[in-house]
């Protein structure tokens, strides 16, 4: 269970550019589609329940209101796709299952128990978000960014001012946390 819900948060978390290292890239604010590789890190800490972690690679791509995720274990070995679009969402897991739904926050809900921001994490990844606060840090970039219960941080590879993050922090009181990695950038405005 815990596995299916790191590689359905994760992908809840994500182009056709030139791969390159986030500080090279695209300004942030042009940003509009993309693709990521990312390693993931979850924990779920429910009541009464002893906390779960799990972690794996994650490939997002995020193209004209479509999402398309892979999720791997550590070593690579693919877990799970998500597809989603305002059409609905799908989940193919490695052993062939297909599960279907309106929308991918549900899909996941029913998935794994839990209700994942899988709708909100494009924008969020990127400092936006439609009703979220954010605190910018000394150089103009999202630092922290609040909306829906949820509170994201970011880490940064240096001072530019239009740099996409590196690191992700997730959090949701204390009973969900996903950390992300982000190991490369593909953006395209």
């Amino acid at each position: 269970m815990l596995l299916r819900t790191g590689a359905l948060l994760a992908c809840a978390l994500l182009a056709g550019c030139v791969s390159a290292p986030p500080a090279a890239l695209t300004q942030r604010g042009q940003v509009g589609d993309f693709a990521l590789e990312a390693r993931f890190a979850l924990r779920v800490s429910l009541p009464d329940q002893p906390p779960e972690s799990s972690g794996g690679r994650l490939d997002w791509e995020h193209r004209a209101g479509h999402d398309r995720l892979l999720i791997a274990n550590p070593l690579g070995i693919g877990i799970a796709e998500i597809d989603s679009g305002p059409s609905g969402a799908r989940l193919r897991t490695s052993d062939g299952r297909l599960l279907e739904a309106d929308d991918p926050d549900a899909l996941l809900e029913t998935v794994t128990g839990q209700r994942l921001p899988l709708r909100q994490l494009s924008g969020w990844l990127l400092g936006r978000g439609a009703r979220a606060q954010v605190i910018d840090d000394r150089h103009g970039r999202p630092a922290q960014l609040s909306e829906a219960g949820w509170q994201v941080d970011y880490a940064y590879p240096d001072d530019s001012a239009g740099a996409l993050p590196e690191r992700v922090l997730l959090r949701r009181a204390d009973t969900l946390e996903l950390r992300l990695r982000i190991e490369h950038w593909k953006t395209a405005p």
